[in-house]
């Protein structure tokens, strides 16, 4: 349950950077919308590989969804839903970060009293000894 929890945060502290960095770049091409010259901008095609282009006066984005789905949207639309991952991915983030704490504590608590209850039986054989 313990490894669940930590791959899960694991994930979550991965995905929400990305969900940040596309939410501030949308945010950027609204903005630009009201200007008419184009902008140009090298991207990152994967890791090691980055291309240049240049982006016109546009009202649509493409998202990456995942599992090989990308949809297109219009700008306002696609802040929203990138707000909504935003804070969605950060509330799981907090929940998890919680559930780890717990179970963190009561694995302690566990350990604890597991000790106690050897000590106790040790205590009374010794005492049964006698």
């Amino acid at each position: 349950m313990d490894g669940t929890l930590t791959q899960r945060r694991a994930s979550l502290e991965e995905k929400i950077p990305d969900i940040k960095k596309t939410l501030d770049m949308v945010e950027f091409l609204g903005t630009r919308q009201e200007q008419e010259a184009g902008l140009k901008t090298v991207f990152e095609l994967n890791d090691t590989l980055f291309a240049e282009a240049e982006v016109g006066e546009t009202d649509t984005v493409f998202l990456w969804l995942g599992a090989n789905v990308m949809l297109s949207y219009k700008i306002p639309a696609a802040i929203a839903l990138l707000r909504g991952k935003l804070e969605a991915a950060q509330t799981s983030l907090d929940n998890t970060v919680e559930d780890v704490e717990f179970l963190r504590e009561q694995l302690t608590v566990m350990e604890v009293n597991t000790a106690r209850v050897y000590n106790w039986d040790v205590k009374r054989r010794r005492e049964g000894q006698k």
